[in-house]
């Protein structure tokens, strides 16, 4: 199917998911949503070949939704996904889609996030678990994961679970559940051992498959901002500061988010209003018409309320939220560069969201560039200028003779000089809106890119000492985790790279012992942080990490384990007294 015009009132929906769809800006379903939802709803086995960004999310998990018992505390449907990141993801997304079901619970479960937090969930008995493959074997093989009442189980991205080496352990995972069960597979490729998963598992699936649209947008700019470090509206206030626009829409993933951010703009001083579905056709008229006379210049609005709006003063869009699937995107940044004129559009992506990016990148065939949050010395710049033209046209425009007499009197009065008074006068001035910007926080030095390829390589064998640069100094810590706590060389990647927040090329070599495990990693570890992993659990047990010594190849003379400096950046050098 390439094309649909059903809506998702057709899709025999509980009503209550059909309000959180209206609430979210859904309007009609994607291609492999109105495939498989009714499916699915139907209780038939699905196999969908399926890009991320296609919309697959809702394509399972409205209609498994709409089969859920409410009045039962027993996980009835679990989804198994590669990544935490995609974890919590989907669980956000179970969430709204919920968000008018009374008694919903949905839990994320993955490696490096705390047990007993995890137990406690567990206990309120969400009817959704969304997790990783080895934390919910883990849960299973403790007991502490109950899934007698399992009606259903997903596989999302499955290929990508193979790739990274989970598939036995999803595969266990899938002998521990009810033959019963209902399964939907969501996979890019159909490697043969995902084929030998559907014949073992699946009962006679119906096989969707969907070819990703594939989109080019002309006449766009497109860069991303890595949500890192300052806040979201902060930052989308310096972007306006700084950036030169004439007309600008603000994309908001919820009707509630863009009336508060039209609130927050408004309050710093900014011509701004909110465009959303709860709008009747008079006030949507009148604040369009506002719009394209420039009595408003800053438009925050849903997918939906944005549909058809042309407006030839849009030159920039900002992505605040992230859209789940790719189409959606291509209609946001669509609003500028129309009719051939350039137009520049932002994306706001946090760390766990970078595969929609990289998905969104696919569709496009284009390559967004990273930009840098304007730093405190450009924002304060600008704040001065605009200030200093406001002065010269106040000089130019008004008279001010009263004023320059009062100002003799108070530098006489308060033994002030005229630089002192003006000073003053002018830090009274600009109370309301500073003209000096606060110092920006540290930068941490890692991009998504870096994130994917250790996505690809990060699995390989950590004990092979040629992957590894010998221009690092690395130190070798203790954990008290080992072979006999079931430990294995994946659960201790995970808990470090979850907590620590490292990528994988910053993990250097781990050796597994029957009563504990070593582990490299990058010289000057932060104490914080350090102590912050000794409470880490891995298969149950704490790490108590603790330091041993520097390993062979380091090329500095060893020094006592101290310092602040992220490991994500290069060791730092040695303080000079």
């Amino acid at each position: 199917m390439s094309d649909t015009t059903v809506a998702f009132s057709d899709l025999n929906l509980n009503p209550s998911i059909l309000k959180a769809l209206k609430d979210e800006g859904y309007e009609t379903p994607s291609p492999i949503q109105a495939e498989c939802i009714p499916l699915l709803l139907d209780g038939t086995d699905v196999l969908g070949m399926a890009q991320t960004g296609t919309g697959k999310t809702a394509a399972f998990a409205l209609p498994l939704l709409n089969r859920l018992d409410l009045k039962q505390s027993k996980p009835q449907l679990l989804v198994l996904t590669p990544t935490r990141e995609l974890a919590i993801q989907v669980a956000e997304a179970f969430q709204a889609y919920a968000r008018h079901m009374k008694q919903f619970h949905v839990l994320p479960i993955y490696g490096g996030q705390n047990y007993s937090l995890q137990l406690k969930q567990l206990r309120r008995g969400p009817q959704v678990v969304v997790g990783t493959p080895g934390r919910v074997l883990d849960h299973i093989n403790r007991k502490t994961l109950d899934l007698s009442a399992l009606n259903a189980l997903v596989l999302d991205e499955a290929d990508e679970m193979l790739r990274m080496g989970f598939i036995d352990d999803v595969e266990t995972i899938m002998a521990e559940t009810p033959e019963s069960r209902q399964t939907a597979l969501f996979s890019a490729t159909m490697p043969q051992q995902i084929k030998r998963i559907t014949k073992r598992y699946m009962n006679d699936p119906k096989e969707v498959k969907i070819a990703a649209k594939t989109s080019t947008v002309e006449n766009i700019e497109q860069i991303f901002w890595k949500v890192a470090g300052v806040n979201k509206i902060d930052a989308l206030s310096r972007i306006l500061e700084t950036e030169e626009y004439d007309g600008v829409i603000v994309f908001a993933r919820t009707k509630t988010a863009t009336v508060e951010l039209a609130e927050k703009l408004e309050a710093r001083g900014y011509a701004a209003s909110a465009l959303n579905g709860d709008m009747n056709q008079t006030l949507r008229e009148r604040t369009v018409s506002r719009l394209k006379s420039g009595k408003l210049d800053i438009l925050i609005a849903t997918d939906v309320a944005a549909r058809g709006l042309d407006v030839d003063r849009i030159d920039l869009v900002i992505n605040y939220d992230i859209p789940y699937d790719t189409e959606a995107y291509v209609h946001r940044i669509g609003r500028t560069g129309r009719a051939g004129r350039k137009g520049k559009a932002i994306l706001f992506v946090a760390h766990r969201e970078r595969r929609l990016l990289f998905a969104i990148e696919k569709a496009t065939k284009q390559k967004i560039t990273e930009m840098d949050l304007p730093s405190r010395d450009i924002v304060t710049k600008k704040r001065v200028t605009a200030f200093r033209d406001q002065i010269q046209q106040v000089f130019s425009e008004e008279k001010l003779h009263f004023y320059q007499e009062l100002s003799d009197q108070l530098s006489e009065e308060l033994s002030l000089s005229p630089a002192e008074l003006a000073g003053a006068l002018l830090y009274l001035a600009q109370k309301e809106k500073p003209l000096q910007m606060p110092a920006d926080p540290e930068p941490r030095k890692s991009s998504f890119r870096e994130d994917r390829k250790d996505g690809r390589e990060g699995r390989r064998d950590r004990d092979d000492r040629s992957s590894r640069s010998n221009s690092e100094t690395w130190d070798r810590y203790k954990l008290e985790v080992g072979r006999n706590d079931s430990v294995e060389v994946k659960h201790i990647v995970g808990a470090i790279a979850n907590e620590a927040d490292i990528n994988s090329r910053f993990i250097g070599h781990i050796k597994l012992h029957d009563s504990y495990s070593t582990i490299e990693l990058p010289e000057g570890m932060p104490d914080d942080l350090l102590a912050k992993l000794k409470t880490v659990q891995i298969c149950g047990k704490n790490t108590n990490i603790e330091f041993l010594d520097k390993t062979k190849n380091s090329r500095r003379p060893s020094r006592p384990h101290r310092g602040k400096s992220k490991p994500h950046v290069k060791p730092r050098r040695e303080q000079r007294s």
